[in-house]
């Protein structure tokens, strides 16, 4: 699997764009915005985008979804259901940060814990992990070790939790028992910033280091 990071909106959220080497199949994770940007990757990468996937229902991880499943006629898939409360603010968030009119909009499948996704050859593992927002959920390659995490966890931060329905204790919960357990040999891309393992947030994170929560 290879993947493609490509900045968009003013917030610098990693989109990513997972593709299936063997059948140049692909999905999209979190497009926030800058559309034109994104459809620039895909046409240098000669692939084919199969389906949308997305974290959470923040502005800027989900703004640009609609239009792009509405021009190229492919399926949402994600978050959990829990965060449906955010996509329907979608247009509002943009108003308020002063970003282009996004649409808020129903995904075509809702995502569960330990449910799978597909695209090409490619199956992800889903995680429910609440706490940034209550139906965040991140996607792991087995096979890879790689996890797209979305807000829950970043390379020496969490996620904030202090909007609505977020939930430090909650946050803490999910990156210790439902992504330590994944292996330390974890690749993350987190939505915002640089890459990191799971090993050495647990060695390093000041918020989830196993000095901090007592896990070892």
């Amino acid at each position: 699997m290879k993947i493609r990071i490509i900045p968009v909106t003013p917030f610098s959220q990693n989109c990513s764009l997972l593709i299936c080497e063997t059948t140049k199949k692909a999905a999209l994770v979190d497009p926030g915005g800058d559309i034109d940007r994104i459809f620039d990757v895909i046409k240098e990468e000669s692939i084919t985008v199969e389906k949308i996937l997305l974290t959470h229902g923040h502005l800027d991880h989900c703004g640009a979804s609609k239009q792009i499943r509405d021009q190229l006629n492919i399926s949402i898939e994600g978050p959990h259901k829990d965060d449906q409360f955010w996509i329907d603010q979608l247009e509002e968030q943009s108003k308020q940060f002063g970003l282009p009119n996004a649409s808020s909009f129903i995904p075509d499948r809702y995502l569960n814990d330990n449910e799978i996704v597909e695209f090409g050859t490619i199956k992800l593992l889903v995680k429910h992990c609440p706490g940034h927002t209550p139906g965040h959920v991140i996607f792991f390659s087995p096979e890879e070790k790689i996890a797209i995490v979305g807000d829950v966890l970043f390379s020496g931060s969490i996620g904030r939790t202090d909007f609505p329905r977020g939930d430090y204790d909650t946050l803490i919960e999910a990156i210790t028992t439902k992504m330590w357990p994944l292996g330390n040999d974890v690749t993350f891309f987190p939505g915002h910033g640089p890459t990191s393992t799971f090993g050495i947030e647990r060695q390093t994170n000041p918020y989830v280091g196993d000095f901090v929560t007592g896990i070892h």
